[in-house]
């Protein structure tokens, strides 16, 4: 009930700030869900005038970027030692943060190198913590913003289309205990959804090497 009222008071409330606002704090080290804020959004742009789902995605892949340059800078300016101090801290439990899921951040990011910005953007375990290995490594800022903004393009996307879809075949009401009710449901429909286009793109990628090797 508590994501009902919270979804009802974001839809009484939306506009493009508040959107970003709220996208920067779930792309922060603060413990807030995607699925509560686009997805509605978007219903509200199917609905009405106020809001254009086009826009709707560009300013909630702002607030991502926001959200992810902050855990950026604050990692590569304040280094390892602070940051697992921080994980290992009450503040940083009561922000769903711990040295488990740093250390796992850490070893997709290595694994993966600069890529996992992107594909890590669309893995709900690792969306939130990739920006800070990424600092810690020190990666290009350029490189890193680009990688962000593609992944949270696309898990926005899905998430908008969701919500775009919902207003042409339940209302509002029913909206809002769809999406609190199935919020876990909504994110393995969201995680198969770019699982595709991730191996898509990876596909394409290996595909791309093998032919370069070969000449």
């Amino acid at each position: 009930m508590e994501d009902f009222s919270f979804i009802a008071w974001c839809l009484d409330h939306l506009n493009y700030w508040t959107i970003t606002l709220l996208m920067t704090i779930e792309s922060s080290f603060i413990p807030f869900p995607s699925e509560i804020v686009v997805p509605p959004a978007a219903y509200r742009a199917a609905t009405s005038a106020d809001l254009n789902v086009f826009l709707v995605v560009l300013f909630s892949t702002l607030g991502a970027d926001l959200g992810a340059t902050i855990n950026y800078v604050l990692s590569r300016t304040l280094g390892r030692v602070v940051v697992y101090k921080f994980a290992d801290s009450k503040l940083g439990h009561i922000c769903l943060i711990d040295r488990d899921k740093v250390e796992n951040a850490e070893r997709y990011f290595d694994n993966h190198g600069a890529i996992s910005t992107f594909v890590g953007r669309l893995i709900p375990a690792v969306r939130q913590l990739i920006s800070i290995p990424a600092g810690l490594a020190k990666m290009h800022f350029g490189k890193f913003l680009f990688f962000t903004t593609i992944g949270a393009g696309i898990w926005n996307s899905v998430l908008a289309a969701a919500g775009y879809f919902m207003a042409s075949v339940v209302s509002e009401e029913e909206m809002l205990a769809t999406v609190s009710a199935y919020n876990n449901e909504l994110k393995i429909v969201c995680a198969i959804a770019i699982a595709a286009v991730v191996a898509f793109i990876v596909i394409r990628h290996y595909l791309k090497k093998k032919k370069t090797d070969n000449e």
